[in-house]
């Protein structure tokens, strides 16, 4: 195993070979490796090797021939949590045993992005049961089949042979996570009432319909088809080993936790904030710093969103007005007034929708040829526009975006939902696409995984203030490049913007003001013009995931401002290029880090990095 993965060390393979076997052995149990970056890849990949489902998505083992783990699922267990907790650790440790003056600028931003992920260990431990394992969004129910269709690749037997043996382990998957669901009843950490009727009612549908209709099996029999190395009477077998799998094992297993939960029920309230918890105050006040990576407050973020509110709606409607509407009316019924025109819309019909897939693939191809007068460069990886399969589309949200895996063999996609056909407005769509696709995560994440001589686990992290954040950014960029001179896209844009300062005030409303859901979704129905659907989905979303709606606005809003101290401190050297390399080139950090390092270039005066 060592050898396999010494590519992914940062030294050269030669200069490994010339030191010889004990180097390399040193470097994997030593409690100082002599490279820092030798210490970030082993702990990464020590890490992943234990989490069979991120070294398939990351899809990097495959290509030297181990795929022995992706017939397996990641322990869910308590026990698990527990090692995992005693690795994190140990890492901590041994990172403090590199001073910061020992390390070069890369690997002291490394070290740094290290622990911000790791954050406050004794808090980590003291909150780790808080959140909603099943949930209406992304909870263990939809995100299992969601990951088996998106990341499960069948090319070979083999890869089938895996399919099957994930079907049927799925119960001990299960099983092992119900320890900690329980252990949060015990704690008091239990869903609102609509969480769980409508998790029961996702589980529900999922296990009622005939085993071959079930997306478990229909996405592996559409990848069987595609498989030249299986032929028709192997896929045949397969997918009635699927089938056998489907109701013998996945079924009861869905049973089990329909009973549970139907059970629970009985323990929640109405109440939608994470106040209701035991030390409720302090977890979200972590949420918000985890998730924004900024010390600002609940009041202070909430009244940012207010103020963020009232500016854009004054935007909007300045161009209704200049396009023949009231303004007198208010924003509330002139938006709504346009949300109800049926010019905006596709047709409700399987062409309509076919439509808009189309329409989005033709805005991301324009704007593909048209980037690189703001970019020095571009991912390599395609990007494909797909929609959110059926069984989730109900409860997912508006769109979303799933990177390429790291051998190039799946590209990245960007998930249009469209089970309403009202929630997408033309007016609506340039912006979207530019936010999930191009110049948005795409650019962000396709890149990020395509750099070079930095550790693995840079190319995979994440925080949501830089990801979000760099895809907000992107739309306004968008627009400023000329590519929403029509009006109605510039409203588009705009109420894009105005839905994640309205988010500011809900997420805040909801957790910290003890706002009730419907409150929650009588403010954005008011303040955004989106349809109910939406709103009532993004709402719902909010509750189950505290504070990570706030990062869009509050990471827009730090990259606009640090775009204008360098415009502002450059002068005529500013280039945008260059800036969009800074922001970009060295992959996700937390916000305080991204400031440092483009106030550190602002002093060393600009130009390319």
């Amino acid at each position: 195993m060592i050898k396999k993965t010494l590519k992914w060390f940062g030294v050269s393979l030669l200069a490994v070979l010339i030191a010889g076997g004990s180097f390399v052995a040193h470097e994997w149990y030593a409690e100082k490796p002599f490279f820092a970056n030798n210490f970030y890849n082993r702990s990464f990949l020590k890490f992943v090797l234990e989490s069979p489902q991120q070294l398939t998505s990351m899809g990097m083992l495959e290509g030297i021939g181990i795929n022995g783990h992706n017939a397996e699922w990641d322990d869910a267990s308590i026990a698990a949590g527990d090692r995992q907790f005693e690795f994190l650790d140990e890492v901590m440790t041994s990172m403090s045993r590199y001073s910061d003056d020992e390390l070069s600028e890369d690997e002291l931003i490394s070290k740094k992005i290290v622990m911000e992920l790791l954050g406050d260990p004794e808090e980590q431990r003291r909150f780790r049961f808080y959140g909603y394992p099943v949930n209406q969004l992304s909870g263990l129910q939809i995100s299992l089949p969601r990951f088996l269709d998106t990341y499960h690749d069948v090319n070979t037997a083999e890869d089938a042979e895996h399919y099957v043996a994930r079907l049927s382990k799925l119960d001990m998957k299960l099983n092992q996570a119900m320890e900690g669901i329980q252990r949060r009843e015990e704690l008091g950490i239990i869903p609102p009432m609509f969480v769980i009727d409508k998790s029961v009612q996702i589980m529900t549908d999922f296990v009622e319909q005939p085993a071959t209709e079930n997306v478990l099996y229909v996405s592996f029999r559409d990848k069987l088809a595609e498989a030249d190395e299986i032929d028709e009477a192997q896929q045949e077998d397969y997918l009635a080993r699927a089938s056998a799998e489907i109701e013998n094992t996945v079924y009861p297993a869905w049973r089990g936790y329909i009973d549970y939960f139907t059970g629970l029920r009985s323990k929640a309230t109405l109440d939608a904030g994470v106040w209701k918890f035991p030390d409720g105050e302090a977890y979200y006040a972590s949420r918000l710093k985890e998730n924004t990576t900024t010390e600002m407050s609940a009041s202070e973020i909430h009244q940012v969103g207010l103020s963020e509110v009232e500016r854009i709606q004054d935007e909007m409607l300045a161009i209704l007005e200049a396009q023949g509407y009231d303004r007198s009316l208010g924003f509330t019924a002139l938006i709504n007034q346009v949300a109800g025109e049926d010019r905006f819309y596709y047709p409700d019909t399987d062409v309509g929708r076919e439509q808009i897939l189309d329409d989005y693939r033709e805005i991301i191809a324009e704007i593909n040829e048209g980037i690189m007068s703001v970019f020095h460069s571009k991912p390599r990886a395609a990007v494909e526009v797909r929609r959110v399969p059926l069984f989730s589309e109900k409860t997912s949200p508006g769109a979303y975006y799933t990177g390429p895996s790291m051998d190039g063999s799946r590209p990245g996609i960007f998930y249009a939902n469209l089970y309403d056909i009202r929630a997408t407005p033309k007016y609506g769509m340039r912006t979207l696409a530019y936010h999930e696709a191009v110049p948005g995560h795409h650019f962000h994440i396709a890149s990020q995984r395509e750099l070079e001589g930095v550790p693995m686990f840079r190319k995979q992290i994440g925080f949501t203030a830089y990801a979000e954040g760099w895809a907000l950014y992107a739309e306004q960029l968008a627009w400023e490049m000329g590519f929403e001179n029509d009006p109605w896209d510039n409203l588009g844009r705009l109420q894009g913007e105005l839905f994640r300062a309205v988010r500011l005030v809900v997420d805040t409303g909801i957790h910290a003001k003890r706002w009730t859901r419907e409150a929650a979704i009588e403010y954005m129905l008011a303040n955004t013009g989106i349809t109910e659907s939406d709103v009532v989905a993004e709402i719902e979303r909010y509750i189950v995931m505290p504070g990570q709606a706030t990062a869009y606005k509050v990471g827009m809003m730090e990259i606009l401002r640090l775009r204008e101290e360098a415009k502002t401190a450059l002068g005529d050297r500013f280039d945008l290029r260059d800036f969009h390399e800074v922001i970009l080139k060295k992959g996700a950090m937390p916000l305080w880090l991204l400031r440092d390092r483009v106030e550190a270039w602002i002093a060393a005066g600009g130009g390319r990095v």
